[in-house]
């Protein structure tokens, strides 16, 4: 298996000795917005092929759930999801 540069970036982050809780929760948080985001567009247009997008979404919140991250949205509920 490759690794992508989302799979980079989110080691990365975890390795970042200098990092707090905090500030890893807060940078996964914002990749996790940015792979829902594509996510979205890619389930509302041919934009762009899906390229491992739910893969990503799913080690994001993996990531989160180590630092003790609930990772259950009011999005991930309801008609509205993807």
């Amino acid at each position: 298996m490759t690794e992508t540069s989302m799979h980079t970036e989110l080691r990365e982050i975890m390795a970042d000795e200098k990092l707090s809780r905090d500030e890893r929760v807060s940078r996964l948080e914002t990749l996790r917005r940015e792979a829902r985001d594509r996510q979205r567009a890619a389930s509302e247009a041919d934009m762009i092929p899906d390229d491992g997008l739910n893969d990503d979404l799913h080690e994001i919140e993996l990531a989160l759930q180590r630092l003790g991250v609930e990772t259950v949205s009011r999005e991930d509920g309801g008609a509205a999801t993807l």
